[in-house]
């Protein structure tokens, strides 16, 4: 069994950190074990050395636990107050898209809900002081993303984060803000009255305990929550050096899709987009068709036989290509089967799939193997 107070408690012991904490209590199928647990029980457990195994279980053996106790209580009280609660990295209603990142926070503070549909969302995240070009794209984007049914992911920040949340509600849409202090601390201040409408129509979470201020270190890893919740993250409008390029780097890392939309060459607010589409890290943007191409497949489930879904036109192909593209699916095949499926030689398959995938049509995997891009 699972215990949220326990899990508060296990947050305030020094050497537990949040990879040990889901450690521990992922190995121990729940958080009663772990406090029962012998020095040589835990350390069995991975990232726990057995000096560390040694100090816990003299911790939790001699019972000295009473101010990590008092702050379970504290921190459970205050999540009363705001009408706001603790989903646990065990929950059925965790977000699953987090799950896979390389460090999910094992506790998510959240005032409304995460539905099943929220699987479907993309991050849009940009500059706090938005041009008119950037907020009117901010906007467009989120509007149209409304209007499928996709989740619209971003930070509750001032500018484009702010825009597009407002315009998602406005549009009756679901949105998920992140934000990088305690739920009872908003930042800014003035998105309080926005913040309040989201948790009515989607969610606002944070892994910040409650009281937490909005210091500079939390807001990297907020961003990685941002990209984690997201199948793909929208950059806008950005400098070089800000917030959202964290965010767009984040997204690469965890093997997210990255979007961009290409901004005047002179002005700092489109620096950093221009770079990432420049060093091919993101696809350029220029309307929400280009990303629902780009996610057509992991979309497919909420897209389909919606009259509104786009597809690409494909380019001039030859009769063998055409043939070919035919035959593939998102699905990999190896070059045999291919070959075998459209009835040609392998030696033929393979020219013309390579032919395909520079006009980007296919991709191929380790081991000849394809499939549609």
């Amino acid at each position: 069994m699972i215990s949220v107070i326990d899990l508060l408690v296990l947050s305030q012991v020094p050497g537990i950190g949040a990879n040990r904490l889901r450690n521990l209590v992922s190995h121990f199928n729940g958080t009663s074990q772990v406090f029962k647990a012998s020095a040589r029980e835990m350390a069995g457990v991975e990232g726990v050395s057995k000096r560390l195994a040694s100090t816990l279980a003299r911790s939790f053996r001699n019972g000295g636990l009473d101010f990590a106790k008092r702050y379970a209580e504290q921190q459970l009280s205050r999540l009363n107050r705001i009408d706001a609660h603790i989903i646990t990295f065990w929950d059925d209603d965790y977000p699953g898209q987090l799950k896979r990142i390389y460090d999910p926070p094992p506790l998510l503070f959240m005032k409304g809900e995460i539905r099943e549909s929220d699987v479907y969302a993309v991050a849009i995240v940009g500059t706090r002081s938005p041009s008119d070009y950037g907020t009117a794209l901010a906007e467009k984007f989120s509007q149209e993303f409304a209007r499928l049914g996709i989740t619209v992911v971003s930070g509750l920040a001032r500018g484009v984060d702010t825009v597009a949340h407002a315009s998602t509600l406005k549009h009756h849409g679901r949105t998920v803000a992140v934000i990088g202090s305690g739920l009872d601390v908003m930042y800014p201040r003035e998105n309080k009255p926005l913040s309040d409408r989201i948790a009515q129509h989607g969610a606002v979470l944070s892994e910040c305990e409650m009281g937490a201020k909005p210091d500079a270190v939390n807001f990297p890893r907020r961003n990685r929550l941002i990209s984690g919740l997201s199948l793909g993250t929208l950059v806008v409008e950005t400098d070089i050096d800000g917030g959202a390029m964290i965010t767009a780097n984040m997204a690469l890392d965890q093997n997210r899709e990255v979007f961009a939309v290409p901004g005047n060459i002179t002005s700092r607010r489109s620096h950093g987009c221009n770079v990432l589409i420049r060093e091919g890290k993101a696809k350029l943007v220029e309307n929400c068709d280009d990303i629902l191409v780009e996610l057509s497949t992991k979309l497919k489930p909420l897209l389909s036989g919606r009259p509104g879904q786009v597809q690409k036109p494909l380019p001039n192909l030859t009769l063998f290509e055409k043939n070919l593209h035919d035959v593939l699916s998102e699905n990999a095949l190896h070059i045999d089967a291919i070959a075998e499926r459209a009835n040609v030689s392998t030696a033929d398959a393979l020219v013309n799939l390579l032919s395909l995938e520079f006009k980007g049509l296919v991709r191929q995997l380790p081991g000849k193997m394809f499939l549609r891009a």
